[in-house]
């Protein structure tokens, strides 16, 4: 279990340095320099030439990024000119008020999508399957602004059950205007419930089409417990996995859910430092959600392997 966790490790940061390199080049060949978005349309030659040599924005790209990885080691985020703070205050802001918006819509969607999964095996190949299965395609394929924008328009304009914008403020005070983040929380929900419930689905058909539901049931086991004792947990390991592979596109959609919400989180801040050619805080960001997913990722693996200790052997 050590070398798995090792080798899982080793893995991890050689992805979490190829995001730094690819986010890096990608974010210096954008149209514009930081030096004219932060200093104004009106700043001077000579202003524009002292900025990029204060911050070493004159040296090539490749010692840019050398330097940029000297002080991610020594714990250093960078500086937002743009709002005067440092990249790692402006992530202790806005983190957490992300982390309550994919923490509780993952909740969410978990709670809603395993009965409707276990419903749809059940009674697979009837109306009802039908239905759920086509409805989790729809949402499937449905881009999470233009959903966001619906249920505004729906829930909001129309009928006035939500107000049509996110609370804002810390953590704290998000959580205390339910109302207002219920939106947020639903639109990201949507499009997890159709993924798990989809993946689920199919875990619990697989599951029984094993001998050893055949088994139970010929010993005379009731079918309720076949179904909840033996099946439903044996097709939760493959959605430990999924859990863990849906966190990239979960904060992806994130980004986009905060920003037509105008809700006070990571991907907000992502895309007010995008606008304003602010790479000091794009980096950080991304640098995050690349940890968070080599981390998502990393501890769907360990606990896979635990519940299937199989899955260690495989690896060696």
């Amino acid at each position: 279990m050590i070398g798995y966790t090792v080798r899982r490790f080793g893995q991890g940061v050689i992805v979490i340095v190829a995001v730094t390199f690819i986010t890096f080049f990608e974010a210096h060949l954008m149209p514009g320099n930081p030096a004219r978005a932060i200093l104004g349309v009106h700043a001077s030659s000579a202003q524009i030439a002292a900025f990029n040599q204060e911050n070493g924005y004159n040296h090539p790209l490749v010692v840019q990024y050398f330097d940029y990885l000297d002080r991610l080691l020594h714990g250093n985020l960078g500086f937002s000119y743009k709002q005067n703070q440092t990249v790692a205050a402006l992530l202790g802001e806005d983190l957490p008020a992300s982390v309550v918006l994919v923490g509780l819509s993952t909740i969410v969607a978990l709670i809603v999508a395993l009965p409707l999964a276990v419903l749809q095996a059940v009674r697979r190949n009837h109306p009802s399957d039908y239905t759920l299965t086509g409805a989790s395609l729809l949402f499937y394929s449905t881009p999470t602004f233009w959903l966001g924008l619906t249920l505004i328009d729906l829930l909001a304009v129309r009928i006035h059950v939500f107000p049509p914008a996110a609370p804002q403020g810390a953590a704290v005070q998000v959580l205390a205007h339910p109302a207002g983040l219920a939106l947020p929380v639903i639109t990201l929900a949507l499009v997890s419930i159709a993924s798990f419930s989809r993946y689920m689905r199919s875990s619990m058909l697989d599951q029984l089409a094993e001998d050893y539901v055949r088994t139970a049931r010929a010993k005379g086991v009731k079918e309720r417990i076949v179904l909840w004792k033996h099946v439903f947990r044996n097709a939760l390991a493959p959605l430990i996995t999924l859990l863990g592979l849906s966190l990239p596109g979960i904060l992806s959609g994130a980004l986009i859910t905060e920003t037509v919400f105008n809700y006070p989180g990571m991907g907000l801040l992502f895309w007010n430092a995008a606008i304003a050619k602010d790479y000091p805080t794009m980096l950080g960001v991304t640098i995050v959600v690349a940890v968070a997913t080599v981390a998502g990722s990393l501890l769907a693996d360990l606990a896979y392997a635990v519940a299937d200790p199989r899955v260690r052997y495989r690896a060696a």
